[in-house]
Formats: C-alpha cells, sequence, structure tokens
C-alpha cells in the first residue's frame, strides 16, 4: 500500500498564531480610539491565542493594560514576568485576593468583594487598586443601579482610611455588535449617572472604560479614557456583514493538520455516527485527525477545508478525534494522505466565521475552545522571544 513520506515528530495538528498580525491589529485599534487607551483582553488563554505571548506582543504594539478575568489568569502573566497593569474582575469566595494584591494585580469590584479586598489590603499594609463595575443593564456582574451609592460611598471611606485607591469605574455592553439597538445607548446614559454619583461620593478614577470591540468600533461616544479590545485584537469582526478586511484586521489563528487517511466508498456509504450522510456516487473521502476534543464542534456538519487547492465541506458528524471531508470521485487516497488540510485561517482560506455558521455559533467561540490538545506555533518577527518561558521557570 501506499504511504506518505514519514516525518516524525511533525506538526500532525496545529493552530499557528500570527504575533505580528497581534500587533498590526492592536495599532489599528489604537490609533481609532486615540487618546483613549487600549486594554488587551487575554482571559481564556487569550481566546485560545495563548495569553503570554499574546500579551508580549500587543504591549509592544502599544497596549496599556492587560485583561485577564481570573486572579489565576493574572498571577500566571505575572509568572511569566509581564509587570504591565492587569484587570481581574470576576471573583469567587475562593478568589486569592492577597495574592493579587501581592502581585500589583488591579481588581473589579461588583459589590461583596470590596470588604475582602480592603481586608486583604490592610493585612499586607498596601493600598488595593480597584475598578468598581455597575451595572448598566447587562444583567450579570456590575453593581445594580439602586446599590451604587452606598457602593460608592464606602469605597470613598475605604479610600479616605488608605486601604483601597479606585483607580476605575467600569461596565460592560450588551448589544453592541448590533448598533442599530438602542440599548447601548441607554447603557452609555445609565453609566453617565454612575459617574455622577461616584463623583458626588468623592471618587476621581484615573479611568473610565465600558467599550468592547464591538462598542470602540460603533460608538466613539464611548470610548472614554481606556476600551477593551477583544476579539479585534484576534483579527476578527464582532459585527454581522463587516468582515476582518473592512476594518483592516488580520486573523491571528490558523489551524490546519495532515490528513490521517482516505479511501474510496461505494454510493451509499454512510459516514460517522448516526450515518447522517451517505455518499450519492462513489466518492473519495479524507480523514481529517480533529474533532471536539480538540474543541471542533460537533454539530458543525457542512464546514469548510482547504485541501489540494480546493475548498471542500465536512460530511457527517463530528467524532471526539476526527471528522471526514468528501473529496469527490477523482481524486485518488494516495494523493492527500500526509497533505495539509486547513480548517480556517487568513487570506485565501477559510474563514472561522464559516465555521461558526456551521456551528450555529460565534467566531469567538470557535477560536477560544480550539483545546490545549491541539499545539500551538508561534509566528512573527518576535515570535521566540514572546513565546519563550521566562528565565527561572524552564525545565
Amino acid at each position: 500500500m501506499h504511504h506518505p513520506e514519514l516525518t516524525p515528530g511533525g506538526a500532525e495538528r496545529v493552530a499557528t498564531i500570527d504575533l505580528d498580525a497581534i500587533e498590526h491589529n492592536v495599532r489599528t485599534i489604537a490609533s481609532k480610539v486615540a487618546p483613549a487607551r487600549v486594554m488587551a483582553v487575554v482571559k481564556a488563554d487569550a481566546y485560545g491565542h495563548g495569553a503570554v505571548p499574546v500579551a508580549r506582543a500587543a504591549l509592544r504594539a502599544g497596549a496599556a493594560f492587560l485583561g485577564a478575568v481570573h486572579v489565576s489568569e493574572a498571577l500566571a502573566l505575572r509568572a511569566a514576568g509581564i509587570d504591565a497593569p492587569i484587570l481581574s474582575w470576576l471573583h469567587t469566595a475562593s478568589t486569592d485576593f492577597p495574592a493579587a494584591l501581592a502581585a500589583g494585580v488591579d481588581l473589579g469590584v461588583s459589590g461583596w468583594e470590596l470588604e475582602p479586598i480592603a481586608e486583604a489590603a490592610r493585612a499586607a499594609g498596601r493600598t488595593a487598586r480597584v475598578h468598581l463595575k455597575i451595572d448598566t443593564g447587562l444583567g450579570r456582574n456590575g453593581c445594580p443601579a439602586d446599590l451604587w451609592p452606598a457602593l460608592t460611598a464606602r469605597a470613598a471611606e475605604l479610600e479616605a482610611e488608605g486601604v483601597l485607591r479606585v483607580a476605575g469605574i467600569f461596565s460592560h455592553f450588551s448589544v453592541a455588535d448590533e448598533p442599530e439597538r438602542p440599548e447601548t445607548g441607554e447603557q452609555l446614559g445609565a453609566f453617565e449617572a454612575a459617574l455622577e454619583v461616584a463623583r458626588a461620593a468623592g471618587l476621581r478614577p484615573e479611568t473610565r472604560h465600558i467599550a468592547n470591540t464591538p462598542g470602540l468600533l460603533t460608538r466613539t461616544d464611548a470610548h472614554y479614557d481606556m476600551v477593551r479590545l477583544g476579539l479585534g485584537m484576534y483579527g476578527l469582526s464582532p459585527l454581522e456583514g463587516v468582515t476582518s478586511a473592512d476594518l483592516g484586521l488580520r486573523p491571528a489563528m490558523r489551524l490546519s493538520c495532515q490528513v490521517a487517511a482516505a479511501k474510496r466508498v461505494p454510493a451509499g456509504q454512510g459516514v460517522s455516527y448516526g450515518l447522517r450522510w451517505h455518499a450519492q456516487r462513489p466518492t473519495t473521502l479524507a480523514l481529517i485527525p480533529l474533532g471536539y476534543a480538540d474543541g471542533i464542534p460537533r454539530i458543525a456538519e457542512g464546514a469548510p477545508v482547504l485541501l489540494g487547492g480546493r475548498v471542500l465541506r465536512s460530511v457527517g458528524r463530528v467524532a471526539m478525534d476526527q471528522f471526514v471531508v468528501d473529496l469527490g470521485p477523482d481524486v485518488a487516497p494516495e494523493d492527500v494522505v500526509g497533505t495539509e488540510a486547513v480548517l480556517f485561517g487568513g487570506e485565501g482560506e477559510p474563514p472561522v466565521e464559516a465555521w461558526a455558521e456551521a456551528a450555529s455559533t460565534l467566531n469567538y467561540e470557535i477560536v477560544t475552545r480550539i483545546s490545549p490538545r491541539v499545539p500551538r506555533a508561534y509566528v512573527g518577527a518576535h515570535a521566540a522571544a514572546d513565546a519563550a518561558a521566562p528565565e527561572g521557570t524552564r525545565p
């Protein structure tokens, strides 16, 4: 039987991250929002791109702040030697506030967290930096409007005591990716009202921020002192009908693998669990060694794959480790085994949005869910340095 040229140890599957694209995207957005500063949001391992390399690239490109939703994520950045300002804002009763303060991490406060943070600051003899969060309509974390006067008044008392500094006030949009909806304007009105209450309490935060990527793109009046750049930093568009190219952004992740196997099958051959697809004619099927354990959505049937210069479609259900592509009747199996298959990437390759459409989800989810089982490879002018472990942490 024919077999491909063997390359033991080569990349069987890989998510290639273009750090030059990250830098380009940060600079592009920074130029749009100046003089507002940019917070580079690197939560969830930088949306699956790798928090440490992406953070280093974003800071080099001019980001002034990093956003890491959990304190544990912020501490990992500190352990990698990153000393830029970091904000973490989603806490539980088990969050290590003392470690956060020792590492100089700014902490978001929606209510209950204020007193534990103050207690940790007193015990450590430190002044905690906090950003108070007001719920302007999203309905997740953030202080309800009726409790905001009490929260700001208590924060002012603690600030006068010297145990904390209210460095910021922030909120989050709910529908900024749908620019025609009125709720974004309503949220901005609620944010302005919350800022006035804070001023009346004697607070003078240096940083006000509410705009996420869709907000900073569609509402210049939402830029304030800083914007939080998430999806756009990774070169993806949050707006329906608007492409990355339309925004001047470059997708940073490319997902590819080697074709694991291929075979000719007769008409009527079923494919994968449930046999939801059957060949309508004799054809050649290619086996793609990526599945839902790698983050490929199980429901993404009919998704595109670039193989041999053609964009083909997946057939049948995605399994844990693999899925199948129909190559058509004219392709010899021996011509494709071991060749590259690209699920999504940049120019000339399937966009990640096509996979999102096949899975009835968002581009955010597709890139973020690519699992650690898929190795990351970094490219770009500073890729080796950005991806390197800091001195003292290498095995």
